[in-house]
């Protein structure tokens, strides 16, 4: 560091900000100092509820929750991502308004042992220190603006997803007729947006030409205001400011990146939470195939993740020491709903409580029958239970294992032969398979 003269008045312009200094610095710090540690714990958090949710709701409302699972989580990471990049930039600008303050003669490029070709790169790359240090404040402040223009688009595009499934599941039941909900939802989305795309294009090629106060410049700027105002229209003035000050072409490609990586990105790692075993240089060791040689932890109380496992059957343990065996199969809306109205219709329509009941646990008995080491439990009951870590509706059976032998024995359980997002058939053949040990 060199050594300042106290008797050497310091330039003025080092003792304080740059004069075009973005107004905002300081409530941009304020804001992502104190925003961006709960950002940083809000995806993890979307993860926990989107696990809990999600066994909980048959295959239409299933696909609802899953798109608005992944825009949630985009925006968020959006936020965290723009927030944590943010405080990097400030630091970095606030860097070099001290060095300034420190060094007010700028760079001695004389002490630098370089070439005349590079000095002079460097020299029109950097500018001056007042240009550089100019540059690094708009540079944090156009970071800070465009994440969160990106995460209230992401937030206005989930309010409209929602909406538009919830519209496309009360016209199924208005109907009558049950109808996928992710085929319908988008049909809907498609005659929404395609008016408006004719609309704008014929806006662009003939707007200048209709008459100022006549009817059809009226009803066509009603007609998209009104899609502007339901989220279709570029309302943020951050997105108009930077598309006027850039190839707006570029932009739509920049845009369109962004939200593809963070969908594809989102999705990777919900692929990970649901099969950590995926992530990994495990190629050669021997793959699970739900059979006799696989014990997963998932089918065991006492080794589950009660908010990352999926619900399939379980017992308490790997190890039986009582007379009775504690089974419990959890009920999976999109599996067993449509099998239960597909295979026992008179059951869910049954009169009193009581009775329907009864009739209910008769007929999932059938769609979950039980076999203990190849041998199937004709007299299998099961009562209505819920799983007391989950809160989730549940099936439980006691079995007597007082008779089995001492050593390794094996239940299986037959899954729902119905459900548009039932696990992989090739894997264990629509049963799972719990080992244990007597």
């Amino acid at each position: 560091m060199t050594t300042i003269d106290p008797t050497t008045p310091p330039a003025a312009e080092s003792d304080q900000l740059p004069k075009h200094t973005t107004p905002t610095w300081e409530v941009e710090l304020l804001i992502s100092g104190v925003a961006v540690f709960a950002m940083l714990q809000l995806p993890g958090w979307l993860d926990d509820r989107y696990f809990a949710l999600f066994p909980r709701f048959n295959a239409d409302w299933a696909v609802m929750l899953m798109m608005t699972y992944l825009y949630l989580k985009s925006a968020a990471v959006i936020l965290a991502i723009t927030f944590a990049l943010h405080l990097s930039l400030r630091a970095r600008w606030i860097a070099k308004v001290g060095m300034h303050s420190v060094y007010p003669e700028g760079v001695r490029w004389e002490k630098h042992r370089v070439g005349p070709i590079q000095m002079e790169m460097e020299k029109n790359r950097d500018g001056n220190a007042l240009l550089s240090i100019e540059r690094a404040d708009n540079q944090a402040t156009i970071i800070f603006a465009l994440g969160v223009a990106l995460a209230a688009s992401l937030l206005m595009l989930t309010m409209l997803v929602v909406c538009g499934f919830i519209l496309s599941l009360a016209f199924t039941w208005l109907s009558g007729r049950h109808t996928p909900a992710g085929p319908l939802f988008l049909i809907c989305m498609m005659v929404v947006i395609a008016p408006l795309v004719l609309l704008k294009s014929f806006d662009r090629l003939y707007g200048a030409r209709l008459s100022q106060h006549g009817a059809p410049r009226r009803w066509l700027a009603k007609t998209l205001n009104f899609y502007d105002r339901v989220g279709f229209g570029q309302r943020s003035g951050v997105m108009a400011l930077l598309a006027s000050h850039a190839n707006s072409r570029f932009q739509q490609l920049f845009l369109f990146l962004i939200f593809g990586g963070l969908t594809a990105a989102v999705m990777f790692q919900l692929n990970t939470l649901q099969s950590p075993q995926r992530l990994g240089s495990y190629q050669l060791f021997p793959k699970a195939v739900n059979g006799a040689r696989d014990i997963r932890g998932a089918h065991y109380d006492d080794q589950r993740d009660a908010v990352h496992d999926p619900a399939v059957p379980y017992v308490p343990s790997l190890v039986v020491a009582g007379p009775y065996l504690q089974l419990m199969v959890p009920f999976q809306p999109t599996e067993d709903t449509p099998a239960l109205q597909k295979l026992c219709p008179a059951a869910v329509v049954a009169g009193e409580v009581a009775a329907r009941t009864a009739s209910t646990l008769d007929c999932l008995a059938r769609i979950h029958p039980v076999t203990l080491d190849g041998v199937p439990m004709a007299a299998l009951h099961y009562d209505v239970a819920s799983d007391p870590r989950t809160q989730r509706p549940a099936l439980q059976a006691m079995i007597d294992v007082r008779a089995l032998a001492s050593g390794r024995h094996e239940l299986r359980v037959t899954r729902a032969p119905i459900g548009e997002f039932r696990r992989d058939e090739s894997d264990g053949g629509g049963e799972d398979v719990i080992p244990f040990w007597h």
